[in-house]
């Protein structure tokens, strides 16, 4: 039995698995840190900043809504955001203590306002 040397490695599916994690990584990986309101944001692994003149939406610990640093009522938020333009972006910077449905409820608003350029700002994990 004449077997030859172990000489090459393919390494095309390793580049194409790299590739893949490359792809997955800058996709989700759209958060921003930034703000004025105190609020314990949530930790995520990595943060890149994308101020593009973004309204910002902040949920305080309490449940408390702001929107551009002024305190609204999820009724009200409806109206401060109607007559924006559809392609405004918004920055959803809540607080790691509040409940999940009162996220979904500002989330559900701008879905239903058909606004698409949302994004939810962290803070970089230590």
């Amino acid at each position: 039995m004449d077997e030859k040397p172990f000489e090459t490695m393919n390494v095309i599916p390793f580049v194409d698995i790299m590739l893949v994690l490359l792809t997955i990584v800058l996709t989700t990986s759209s958060f921003i840190a930034s703000g004025r309101i105190p609020v314990n944001l949530p930790q995520a692994s990595k943060s890149a900043a994308e101020t593009d003149k973004a309204a910002i939406i902040e949920l305080g610990a309490a449940g408390t809504i702001y929107f551009n640093s002024k305190q609204v009522t999820l009724e009200s938020l409806r109206g401060e955001l109607a007559p924006l333009g559809k392609d405004t972006g918004f920055i959803i910077r809540a607080d790691r203590e509040i409940t999940l449905q009162h996220f979904i409820d500002v989330a559900d608003l701008l879905k239903q306002l058909s606004f698409k350029k949302v994004a939810v700002q962290t803070k970089n994990r230590t």
